[in-house]
């Protein structure tokens, strides 16, 4: 379809890319007062930035790699990160048994060292060295809420009920969990809130530099409609396709490249009762996670395979399904089998390639690089957490105001995301007030939205006296008012931006389910119409 200009305005920065990076950036720079336009040609976090294992965590096997800076920096942040959001990130405990088998990852500068002045020890990982590790992890970063480092006794606590016997001593430390997909969604509120353009499934077609400026042309994927925009600085957060859009967008003779690295992971019932989580250590030297999720389910992960092609959807193959049921078996009594699966996932990790002998091996770290050439600046963005995603902003806008000398400094830290302006410890108060002032609640319902939309809970249901107020049910406790919220505050435009990225409760709703509430979401937007009369 032919175009419209909107070249009357030009932006201080165009954004190319919905994910965490994408819509953190715009946040930041939102903040100070740039102006922003962010296209994503899908749904927000619908590619790497939901299919995360769902940690806020300083990641304890990068020291093995002497990643000691990004170790601290996450350390750091993890703490940050949950004043600011208590909602959707808490605090979690990780027990990590200990056995005389475990075994470094070959590649790892800890275990070369090792090998070479304790050859004995053949590539184990002895007790000793995790300690010292956990040592590190507890003090690196400071803690004010999460508690250190303790010993568990599995003969006798809860934590070995589940495990095979030979596993005697554990090691119990702290993290935190994050609904991954949710964060992006907010920082993409609160930066529109501050003034930013955000536009998804809103494709780039192009981008070009003239006259010292970009002129970045982009399509609406529902509409064709396309659309001109200028900005004085293009930002490339496109995740895995970051490498495409500089070679085929920005047509950049960069030689910096992304090394794209598959995490595969499933879902299971539920395997144990109690809350903590299960750090394994395998015989071949990696790690996998064991999580409580979403309350009736365990989540294991993950893997890292390499991932030819961006445009090649990520799925978990028979090959990494069978070696996370194996390596969870290896620890469980009860063995876990494909029958026990119910759901499985898969994500793109866009690392930044450091020739790194292995996947596995590849730095998690995030490495920012400006191109000025042709007078128009453009930033990419390679690799990078999720849980120094802010950081990862903030290191984003030291190189960009260098481009906008009076733009305001750091702003971030401590401020609450959407519905986040409350206490850590506050969560069981604001599920048991919101059950006194909408008693038709169950508690899973009322804790699912505070755990959402946290003091904005009662905004998402507004002034209503019982559930049939809240319109249709959609089954799992979704309903029409929850739904409309979500289309006009939180861009979700089908049923699968609503069931496994502003929520998962797509593991609790039939096929039926999903088909009914997708249709009645094109109705909502006009297209059920439109595709009756086609």
């Amino acid at each position: 379809m032919s175009g419209t200009d909107e070249t009357q305005q030009i932006y201080d920065l165009f954004i190319i890319g919905g994910g965490i990076n994408g819509c953190g950036i715009a946040r930041d720079a939102s903040g100070r007062g740039l102006s922003v336009a962010l296209a994503e040609m899908g749904d927000l976090a619908s590619a790497t930035s939901s299919s995360s294992t769902k940690l806020f965590h300083g990641g304890l096997r990068y020291l093995e790699y002497f990643e000691v800076r990004l170790v601290r920096e996450a350390l750091i942040e993890r703490e940050v990160l949950l004043k600011a959001m208590p909602h959707i990130s808490w605090p979690m405990r990780f027990v990590l048994p200990y056995h005389q088998d475990m075994r470094f990852e070959n590649s790892t500068p800890t275990s070369r060292l090792l090998n070479t002045f304790m050859p004995w020890m053949k590539g184990r990982r002895p007790a000793w060295l995790i300690r010292l590790g956990l040592f590190m992890y507890d003090t690196l970063g400071g803690r004010q809420i999460l508690p250190g480092t303790t010993t568990v006794d599995l003969k006798a606590g809860p934590e070995g009920a589940p495990l095979q016997d030979r596993f005697e001593t554990a090691y119990e430390y702290s993290d935190c969990w994050v609904e991954d997909s949710r964060l992006v969604i907010l920082n993409a509120r609160d930066a529109e809130a501050r003034g930013a353009q955000i536009m998804t499934r809103t494709k780039v077609l192009s981008c070009e530099r003239n006259g010292g400026q970009w002129h970045v042309t982009v399509q609406d994927v529902n509409s064709g409609i396309v659309r001109n925009f200028r900005a004085k600085m293009l930002v490339n957060a496109g995740g895995p396709w970051v490498g495409d859009i500089i070679h085929g967008k920005i047509r950049s003779n960069s030689t910096e490249g992304v090394r794209l690295v598959r995490g595969s992971h499933i879902v299971t019932r539920k395997l144990y009762d109690h809350d903590k989580c299960y750090f394994f250590q395998g015989t071949d030297g990696r790690i996998i996670f064991a999580i409580p999720y979403e309350q009736d389910f365990t989540l294991i992960g993950t893997t890292d395979a390499e991932h030819s092609d961006p445009s090649i959807k990520p799925v978990c193959t028979d090959k990494e399904r069978d070696y996370l049921l194996a390596f969870a078996s290896d620890y469980f009594k009860q063995p876990v089998t494909q029958d026990d699966i119910v759901w499985t996932y898969s994500g793109v990790r866009p690392l930044y390639d450091d020739g790194a002998s292995s996947a596995t091996a590849a730095t998690r770290d995030y490495t920012l690089k400006v191109d000025a050439q042709g007078g128009a600046p453009v930033l990419n963005v390679f690799g990078g957490k999720i849980t120094t995603y802010r950081r990862l902003a903030e290191s984003a806008l030291e190189h960009i105001q260098k481009h906008f000398p009076k733009v305001k400094g750091t702003w971030t830290a401590g401020v609450p995301l959407p519905g986040g302006n409350f206490a850590v410890a506050d969560v069981d108060r604001l599920i048991a007030d919101l059950q006194k002032e909408f008693p038709f609640l169950t508690v899973f319902w009322a804790r699912r939205l505070i755990r959402a939309y946290g003091s904005e809970a009662s905004e998402v249901l507004g002034h209503v006296r019982d559930a049939v107020q809240l319109g249709r049910d959609f089954g799992a406790t979704l309903t029409e008012a929850e739904v409309r919220w979500l289309m006009e505050r939180e861009y979700a435009q089908t049923a699968e931006d609503v069931i496994w990225r502003r929520s998962k409760l797509g593991l609790r709703m039939t096929a039926e389910q999903v088909a009914a509430l997708d249709q009645w979401m094109k109705d909502v937007r006009g297209e059920g119409a439109a595709e009756a009369a086609q």
